[in-house]
């Protein structure tokens, strides 16, 4: 597409755009790792300066090789993003669904915990100014008001996301600068030789790993938000980015030695903030509120845009999506909306200051990452890469991730069990609503449509059954043009049987490109039997009522089809025939065939089906022209049964 070649492009543009959307998360991270990595600890040089060490290293193989170095190449079309990824690499084993849903799952997790540690890092740099500060309700107001504007969409205030980061970036790396001036030699941390020496002489080791990792924990939207920026963009603008960011780290290293051998409470003497001059404070409380702002902004659009993504790719159950801007990419999902807002709300009111919330922070973010490894892995091989590179990559990122995962572990007790709780929740419902359609899928019967043919001709030229509509139209899922569901051929000939001018069977498939937008019509009997396929990218509105319309409108004025009404009164004056859908609504009956896991499965799945959007609403359609019918599904043939009969006596 046009605008994905533009994107391609470097550009002024591009790169301030990206440093808005992309670098929120991984860009506010200054406000609390260095915080959690210190913790109650007695500062010393080793901790400082293996801790930036940490930092640099993981920045460096986490960040920029993985995700900007070789994850950027895994394009789908210019899209990226797990689901993005999972489409390009779905065919290569069926398996791979399993590491696609569950780095969904922790992405969406990631979406609860990320607004309300930044906003709350942000927000508790006034208690230098005001140490008895009831930061908690502020943090509340600004999550209530954030989630509450979602609906307005977000385009006009987006332009200033660049230039607010791009300010925020600069801050950070001038303050750094000013630091490292006092001591120069604290640049010596780069080397990796003090991120060993901490490693192997600390204790807790393991639980410094947890807190280093919370500066890489952005790393995933750089992939996930490809579409918007390009790849060049992005990997110009990290440059920058990882530059400031390294700055301040060390900036924020060297006012800690100043304060060597003590053990200093961070939560009130916050590094980040302790550098800013006095009287720039303020402003910088400021500005870092905006940037957390900007960096929550990502996250939950991230989040509606995955499970736009999972509707379409049948991962979750139908939901109502709103496009509230012309602006592409814009959209807001309602439900998921006020799930993550009583989320962040509830992460606040449970854990009340950001230190605690760092427990529960990284946990579900590298559970995503190692997943992104596994299906990355299997791209680099469908792309030809040699298998020993393929097998290097998948084992140094398995061992890199692995350790973090470790080192997050030790903090679930202190609230990581609230991440891991919160992704089990979701990947229960993503993985029953793709289960149950593959148990239910079992038990559609198809037929050779190419049987019934005749009577279909025969019926919609039998004047002695009342017309029940012009047109037609039926949704198949029937994949082959030569096959139907048995329930459609039973709806039209036997449930009460409908005469027409002409049936349409129309078939919706997803396929693997993001925007691809394509239809397919088969004549299967000329002028009374006709066969539309579209084919719609993982991120195009099914909006089937518009595009079949639309279909129609093409196949009129190329005189392929006429439609005009067949009744003489109407026929004369060339009024258009009426239209009308039927969906067929397979009701699930008899199930003790099943094993106790498909019965729970399916128990679960009935319930979400209550919880989701109809399947004429799921698809856009004109209510108003549509007729739901309901059929048992049944997932056990029915017992035989026996009966004799008897005569009544004196017969």
């Amino acid at each position: 597409m046009s605008q994905h070649k533009d994107l391609s492009k470097l550009s002024a543009a591009g790169l301030l755009i990206s440093l808005g959307i992309i670098y929120g998360d991984i860009g506010t991270s200054p406000l609390y790792v260095f915080k959690a990595i210190v913790g109650s600890q007695r500062i010393s040089e080793v901790l400082v300066y293996g801790g930036i060490s940490c930092i640099f290293w993981t920045l460096t193989l986490q960040t920029t090789l993985k995700y900007v170095v070789i994850t950027l190449r895994a394009d789908n079309k210019g899209e990226g993003g797990i689901f993005s990824l999972f489409s390009l690499v779905r065919r290569k084993a069926k398996w791979l669904i399993v590491p696609a849903v569950v780095g969904g799952c922790a992405l969406l997790a990631d979406g609860i915990i990320t607004p309300p540690i930044t906003i709350s890092s942000a927000i508790e740099g006034l208690q230098t100014y005001y140490p008895n500060l009831y930061t908690e309700t502020i943090v509340i107001i600004i999550i209530a008001v954030l989630f509450i504007i979602q609906q307005f969409g977000t385009s006009l205030v987006g332009k200033a996301f660049g230039p607010i980061m791009f300010l925020w970036f600069t801050m950070m790396g001038v303050l750094g600068v000013m630091m490292i001036w006092q001591h120069p030699g604290v640049l010596k941390a780069l080397s990796p030789h003090y991120a060993f020496e901490l490693l192997s002489t600390n204790p807790s080791a393991f639980a410094i790993l947890g807190a280093v990792f919370l500066c890489t924990t952005g790393a995933e939207a750089l992939y996930s938000d490809l579409g918007h920026c390009g790849r060049k963009n992005i990997q110009a603008s990290w440059v920058y980015v990882k530059a400031c960011l390294v700055l301040n780290y060390l900036g924020q290293g060297v006012w800690l030695l100043q304060h060597n051998g003590e053990v200093m409470k961070l939560d009130i003497f916050n590094p980040f903030y302790q550098i800013m001059p006095g009287e720039f404070k303020i402003f910088g409380v400021c500005i870092a509120t905006a940037a957390a702002v900007i960096a929550s902004q990502a996250l939950i659009s991230g989040s509606f845009t995955l499970i736009a993504e999972a509707v379409r790719l049948n991962l979750w159950p139908k939901v109502k999506i709103n496009y509230p801007s012309e602006q592409k990419g814009q959209l807001y999902v309602p439900s998921i909306n006020w799930i993550l807002c009583a989320g962040c709300i509830g992460v606040v009111l449970l854990f009340k200051e950001s230190s605690k919330m760092e427990a529960a922070y990284g946990l579900s973010i590298t559970v995503a990452m190692l997943m992104t490894t596994i299906l990355v892995s299997k791209f680099l091989a469908r792309k030809k890469v040699p298998n020993y590179i393929v097998g290097l990559f998948l084992t140094l990122y398995l061992i890199i991730e692995g350790t973090f995962l470790l080192g997050n572990l030790g903090k679930f007790t202190e609230g990581g069990w609230f991440t891991l709780s919160i992704g089990f929740v979701l990947f229960s419902v993503m993985w029953t609503w793709h289960n149950a359609r593959r148990i239910r899928n079992r038990y559609v019967k198809f037929i050779e449509i190419e049987d019934y043919y005749g009577i279909l001709k025969e019926l919609s030229e039998d004047e002695s059954v009342p017309k029940y509509a012009s047109q037609l139209v039926y949704l198949t899922s029937a994949n082959f043009n030569s096959e139907i569901e048995s329930k459609i051929i039973y709806s039209i000939l036997q449930k009460q049987p409908k005469r027409a001018d002409v049936y349409w069977l129309v078939h919706v498939d997803v396929v693997d490109e993001p925007y691809t937008s394509q239809y397919e019509v088969d004549f299967l009997v000329p002028g009374k039997v006709i066969r539309i396929d579209f084919k719609l990218g993982f991120r195009v509105e099914q909006q089937i009522n518009l595009l079949f319309r639309r279909v129609v409108e093409d196949l009129v004025k190329n005189g392929e089809v006429d439609i005009t009404s067949t009744y003489t009164s109407l026929n004369k004056h060339k009024i258009v025939g009426d239209f009308r859908f039927v969906v067929i609504e397979k009701v699930l009956s008899r199930s003790h065939n099943l094993s106790f896991y498909e019965k729970f499965i399916m128990m679960y799945y009935g319930y979400l089906k209550n919880l989701s959007l109809s399947e004429e609403r799921g698809f856009g359609l004109d209510l108003s022209f549509v007729t739901i019918e309901k059929v048992p599904l049944m997932l056990a043939a029915p017992d035989a049964v026996d009966v004799e009969r008897i005569y009544p006596l004196g017969n």
